[in-house]
């Protein structure tokens, strides 16, 4: 008598053994990419955005796999994964992807990844090279990624930011608002300038408060002493 055999659960593994990046500048780059889009909608619930997650596009087949360096799905809420199963986030693809290259990158590999990326409907990919100043994009257009030939000054249709480059090759994302994506370090510099001009702005007030008091008590000082000579102030005139 036969016995039916239930087949095992399909496990979807939340790492793939390779490093989140390959050096300082690489990693740099996608943590800034991935900490400015996701406070670009740290106000809207449902937007989710991640880096170096597993995207697994179809159910049942855990080899069908990428780790974008950045992604933003909008039509999901925020909220901590160990991978993203889109057949549990009712289905939506990352609807924008970046990719941060290092020196280890391949032709060969990136092209997998465009493919990829087209097929299962990413809406735009970006790539930018560190270490030669270069971007790229590509924007769906009638079920294809098309490459966007001219970035610099490109405006994201999704995201609503632009993209130049600055004279040594440094990306500039510029949101909305008109500020500029920025590193921790660089966040943090802002804050701490932002401080000290408070400070300064501060003391100057104090200075020029105590400069008024000591005017006033000097005021004060003559006019006593003018009417201790039998002159007022207020009345008599040179």
């Amino acid at each position: 008598m036969a016995i039916a055999v239930a087949p095992s659960a399909v496990i979807y593994p939340t790492s793939d053994g390779q490093p989140m990046a390959d050096n300082t500048r690489q990693f740099r780059w996608i943590v800034t990419i991935q900490g400015g889009c996701d406070a670009l909608y740290r106000d809207r619930p449902d937007v989710f955005v991640a880096g170096d997650l597993l995207w697994y596009p179809v159910e049942g087949n855990p080899r069908i796999r990428r780790a974008p360096d950045t992604m933003i799905v909008f039509g999901r809420p925020k909220g901590d994964r160990g991978a993203y199963l889109q057949w549990e986030e009712e289905g939506i693809a990352p609807q924008v992807v970046f990719e941060v290259l290092s020196p280890g990158n391949t032709v060969v590999e990136m092209a997998r990844k465009l493919t990829f990326y087209e097929q299962y409907g990413v809406e735009e990919y970006y790539i930018y090279d560190p270490d030669h100043g270069e971007l790229a994009g590509w924007l769906r257009r009638d079920e294809k990624l098309g490459f966007i030939d001219q970035m610099i000054g490109w405006r994201s249709p999704r995201l609503g930011v632009t993209f130049t480059l600055d004279a040594e090759g440094g990306l500039i994302i510029t949101q909305p608002d008109g500020r500029s994506f920025l590193s921790y370090l660089e966040l943090e510099r802002e804050r701490v300038s932002a401080r000290e001009r408070a400070e300064a702005e501060a003391a100057r007030a104090e200075a020029e408060a105590a400069r008024a008091e000591a005017e006033a008590a000097r005021a004060a000082r003559l006019a006593a002493r003018l009417r201790a000579l039998g002159i007022d102030p207020e009345t008599e005139g040179p």
